[in-house]
């Protein structure tokens, strides 16, 4: 029996797409995983990293429930915030492509903090950015639709299927913490290379949408 809340097929593999390229990018809280476990081992990075994916079934739930109301209230708003996301995937794109990604983990030696410590460290790390608050309300409606029933549900189930996907690709890095900063040091082109894929990616999805709701 079909679950309702479940996406297609189709929708589901782009979005394992866009969340591998998400997961290989650079940034804030990949910084603080592997930093974390250069500097205080693994146990510290992956209680980190369980704090940042904490902080995303909030930002999930929260997306979810808002976005619901919106569309029962108004689905011409709804349709504007997925137009808005689009150009604010476009900007993403130009970031990358800019700027680049930052890499700089903390590699000092430092006395062990408690497991709570890291994990509380990775939950704020993820909730008071406020980039990633927007980044999930701009990229999880790109796969439902406003007139959708079940959106709500998939909304939710992508949200927590971005977490699960995730890991497979974060949770090696935690544990080849060392080879794989060095990796990225050494190797700037390769970091360049993700970049331009991870680019190329989002700037696919802002056409997608927008030639989508110009029909």
């Amino acid at each position: 029996m079909p679950m309702p809340f479940i996406p297609d097929a189709s929708t589901l593999l782009q979005f394992a797409i866009a969340t591998f390229i998400i997961a290989i990018t650079p940034g804030p809280d990949m910084t603080l995983f592997v930093g974390r476990a250069l500097s205080e081992g693994r146990t510290a990075g992956f209680a980190c990293m369980a704090g940042a994916m904490s902080g995303i079934v909030v930002h999930t739930t929260l997306v979810a429930v808002g976005l619901s109301a919106l569309i029962v209230a108004s689905p011409q708003a709804f349709l504007a915030l997925k137009i808005g996301g689009a150009g604010y995937l476009v900007w993403l794109a130009w970031q990358a492509i800019w700027k680049g990604s930052a890499f700089s983990p903390d590699t000092t030696k430092r006395a062990p903090r408690s497991l709570f410590k890291n994990w509380a460290t990775g939950l704020g790390i993820n909730l008071m950015n406020p980039k990633i608050i927007l980044f999930f309300m701009t990229f999880l409606p790109q796969f439902v639709s406003a007139h959708d029933p079940n959106a709500p549900g998939k909304l939710f189930f992508l949200g927590l299927s971005f977490i699960v996907l995730s890991l497979p690709v974060t949770a090696p890095m935690v544990i080849a913490a060392d080879k794989f900063a060095g990796l990225l040091r050494k190797s700037p082109r390769i970091t360049r290379i993700v970049d331009y894929v991870f680019a190329g990616v989002f700037s696919a999805f802002a056409v997608k949408i927008l030639t989508a709701q110009a029909r």
